[in-house]
């Protein structure tokens, strides 16, 4: 803890932007999941992913840390290129001091505004710029921080119940037909899910499902 106060405490240029540094990381740190979350692709990836769950009714299969970490490596894929450019124009620059703390907040904003604008809906920022009285941006680069994530976020959540709305009907169907046919044969003791899961499962494998619903993840990107 000393060695931590003594980096403020000294009078040296060099201490001082160890400190800023030290505090910069910090911060990132402890907002990383708000970012990783409402900033890039994971929101949507991890609901479509958990919709499938569902809809198959596989109670825990695939568990929770698979899914997470298959939503995670998809969202590093989906994200490279926005976070080389971060990289390149922001925090390598800041780190060889290059740049001021401003400076690299403002390019490294571009590259995610950019990204999120492009998958926000404009109904949605529309919401959050009356409800703060903003002046409507020109560009993209003057929207605020504050209100296209937010906006992001929304756009997002209705983008993936869409797919999980798709994804359930066919699974649906299967549950429909197979209660029909035990109703009509008088079983009305046996679950439809005991039955229907087997079909369920091998319809996803026919069609290749997790194939398809990745395809359909990226392509939306």
């Amino acid at each position: 803890m000393s060695e931590f106060v003594d980096l403020f405490s000294g009078a040296d240029p060099e201490s001082i932007s160890t400190s800023v540094q030290l505090l910069l990381l910090l911060t990132i740190l402890s907002i990383a999941p708000g970012i990783l979350i409402l900033m890039t692709s994971f929101a949507r990836i991890i609901i479509v992913l958990s919709f499938v769950r569902t809809s198959l009714a596989t109670q825990q299969m695939p568990p929770n840390q698979v899914l997470i970490g298959l939503a995670l490596f998809l969202t590093f894929f989906i994200m490279a290129p926005t976070f080389n450019e971060v990289n390149e124009n922001a925090l390598t620059p800041l780190l060889e001091e290059e740049i001021s703390l401003e400076e690299a907040y403002t390019n490294a904003s571009e590259p995610m505004k950019e990204f999120m604008s492009s998958h926000t809906r404009q109904k949605d920022l529309e919401l959050f710029l009356n409800y703060s009285g903003a002046e409507a941006p020109e560009t993209v680069q003057e929207i605020p921080m504050t209100t296209l994530v937010p906006a992001y976020a929304i756009s997002e959540l209705k983008t993936a119940f869409q797919m999980g709305f798709m994804i359930f009907v066919p699974f649906l169907v299967i549950d429909m037909a197979v209660a029909s046919v035990l109703m009509s044969m008088g079983m009305m003791m046996l679950p439809p899910v005991m039955i229907s899961l087997p079909f369920k499962i091998l319809l996803f494998v026919l069609v290749d499902g997790w194939y398809l619903i990745t395809h359909s993840l990226l392509e939306g990107f």
